[in-house]
């Protein structure tokens, strides 16, 4: 870097004070008052990566968050684009992603007295209830302060989404207090410190786990993200107590371990009567942990970071408050010092679930491959072909069908591979989470996306293009949201319907990527590795039947269902008549 110096701005200090804690990239949209802020940072050593939309933006940064467990850097500029990114941010902090958006704003004496400043918003007051934190760093000297406290506040505790706001007139400021070159800038000491539980916390633990004839351990995000998967797994096979990893814990234990009970999950929810909970929340994800999705009877171990998750949804009778590690550093000695492990029994009747569920799954996989309506399952089992040959490889996804059976189908066996719609499902995550993993990781992405889902970031292929990223995009077009039968009323398209013939793969021709269609089964087996492995920028067109899908995904029962019948019935005799 070059010496600051004779240029102490605030925007100087900004990028000094980053780089400092370990930060170099930025993910952002420039434009007023922030593009020469962009510039300056190339120019002082950082990689900037220039998005279409801000929503995709702060999504790549959030996405950083997870998989380096710092904080991503987002930049925005002021109003529209400030609140392009607002979704995103909040995303970030209901999914417990590290992240900080930076956006420009305009003088604050113009807005405070509403005299209609260009794109004049009150930035900051709008972003407080959507992040962990908001601050705003009106003065050039506090930059070096507000990017520490940003820093820290974003993987503190529950790790979330913090908002810097950057008055123009800061960014350009000079510093002025004598004697002071950088003012604030500082590595941090021990910016996310350990927090151990009391041996009284484990010991209780430990009486209600060995007590257990029907233990149940499920692992969440959080537990990936802590990157606990040695202790998890030493746990796991010590004590063969099975498991249920959620979308984003898959592969903190490869899917493949025999104590996975994902193809019993129905059954395991409902028959343990001990749930020990990883770095999950009982949230609707998990039915509030409620009856008849799980035992009314059941007892809960809940190792969580935040104590305010303890007693949310159900009576907690061990909370383990504390970072994960360190729990798990304390508790899986002394659980497998006491020679506990889950009975035979217990283990037989998940097995035979199993073995029953497996069955079933196998005929859908294979009517996927030969039926004459091509669909899902034979679009998506070679993808999962490829990843169980191929564990290295990076996926995100977001959609409904399409984003549930491949959660279903496609078996990860490393953490932090999988990324998808999280705690708040929101689509248009898929294409800035695949952009900033493969930037961090340097692996190969596929991105599933439903045709559907792709529509609201699609043009971030132009960006995956013109960066050169190994990023693979796999559209399921069946032509619909959820499926493409939805005419209600004749002569007018149903609310459901898009276009089951789109060529959703021309995109990446225009920006001059590689481009794919396929029909049926046979195509796509032939194609999908070869595509991967080349590393370019790709879209597979993957046209199914518009038949395929149901409403809303495994989820229909959260979209309320109204009786149009008799609605339904007079439009049709009227149309005739």
């Amino acid at each position: 870097m070059t010496d600051n110096s004779l240029d102490k701005t605030g925007a100087n200090i900004l990028i000094e004070a980053l780089q400092k804690n370990g930060i170099n990239r930025l993910y952002g949209i420039v434009g007023i008052p922030v593009t020469d802020l962009a510039r300056l940072a190339e120019l002082r050593g950082m990689e900037y990566y220039g998005f279409r939309r801000e929503d995709s933006a702060v999504n790549a940064a959030a996405a950083a968050g997870f998989l380096t467990q710092k904080p991503g850097v987002a930049l925005t500029v002021s109003a529209p684009g400030f609140l392009n990114g607002l979704t995103a941010l909040a995303q970030a902090t209901k999914n417990c992603f590290p992240l900080i958006m930076i956006s420009g704003s305009s003088a604050r004496s113009v807005i405070d007295l509403s005299q209609g400043d260009y794109e004049g918003l009150d930035q900051y007051n709008i972003a407080k209830p959507f992040c962990k934190k908001a601050y705003r760093v009106d003065r050039a000297q506090d930059m070096g302060l507000a990017v520490a406290r940003a820093i820290r506040t974003a993987v503190s505790g529950r790790p979330g989404g913090v908002y810097l706001d950057l008055p123009a007139e800061t960014i350009a400021q000079e510093n002025t207090e004598s004697g002071q070159i950088t003012p604030g800038i500082y590595q941090l000491v021990d910016p996310a410190p350990q927090q151990l539980p009391s041996d009284e916390a484990i010991s209780r633990a430990i009486a209600i786990i060995t007590e257990a004839k029907k233990p149940l351990i499920i692992l969440g995000k959080g537990a990936a993200y802590a990157r606990t998967e040695k202790q998890v797994q030493k746990l796991i096979n010590k004590t063969a107590i099975p498991f249920l990893p959620m979308s984003m814990a898959k592969g903190l234990v490869p899917d493949n371990n025999k104590y996975s009970a994902a193809a019993a999950r129905s059954l395991s929810l409902k028959n343990a009567d001990v749930v020990i909970v990883i770095g999950a929340r009982l949230n609707w994800m998990l039915s509030y942990g409620d009856a008849p999705l799980f035992n009314p009877h059941a007892k809960f171990v809940q190792l969580d970071i935040d104590a305010t998750q303890f007693d949310s949804a159900q009576k907690i009778d061990a909370p383990l408050q504390g970072d994960l590690c360190s729990i798990l550093n304390k508790l899986v000695p002394k659980l497998i010092a006491s020679g506990y492990r889950a009975s035979s029994e217990w283990l037989a009747q998940i097995n035979a679930d199993k073995i029953k569920n497996d069955a079933k799954f196998a005929k859908r996989i294979n009517s996927g491959k030969t039926t004459p309506l091509f669909g899902y399952y034979g679009a998506i089992e070679p993808i999962a072909d490829y990843f169980q040959a191929n564990p290295d490889t990076y996926l995100v996804s977001e959609g409904a069908n399409t984003l549930d059976i491949g959660r279903n189908l496609i078996g990860m066996q490393l953490p932090r591979h999988r990324l998808d719609t999280g705690t708040w499902g929101v689509m248009g995550v898929g294409l800035g989470y695949a952009i900033a993993t493969a930037i961090e990781t340097g692996k190969h992405v596929v991105a599933l996306e439903g045709d559907s889902a792709v529509g609201f970031d699609g043009m971030e292929i132009e960006t995956i293009c013109r960066y050169h990223l190994p990023i693979t995009v796999v559209v399921i077009n069946n032509g619909g949201i959820y499926n493409g039968i939805g005419q209600v009323v004749p002569n007018q398209l149903g609310p459901t319907t898009l276009n089951p013939t789109a060529r959703y793969d021309l995109l990446a021709q225009a920006f001059g990527g590689n481009n794919y269609f396929v029909s049926n089964y046979a195509d796509m087996k032939a194609t999908f590795s070869k595509v991967v492995d080349s590393g370019k920028p790709s879209v597979i067109n993957v046209q199914i039947a518009p038949s395929m899908g149901k409403e809303s995904g495994h989820i229909g029962n959260l979209n309320p269902q109204l009786n149009l019948a008799p609605l339904e019935r007079k439009e049709r005799t009227a149309h005739h008549e």
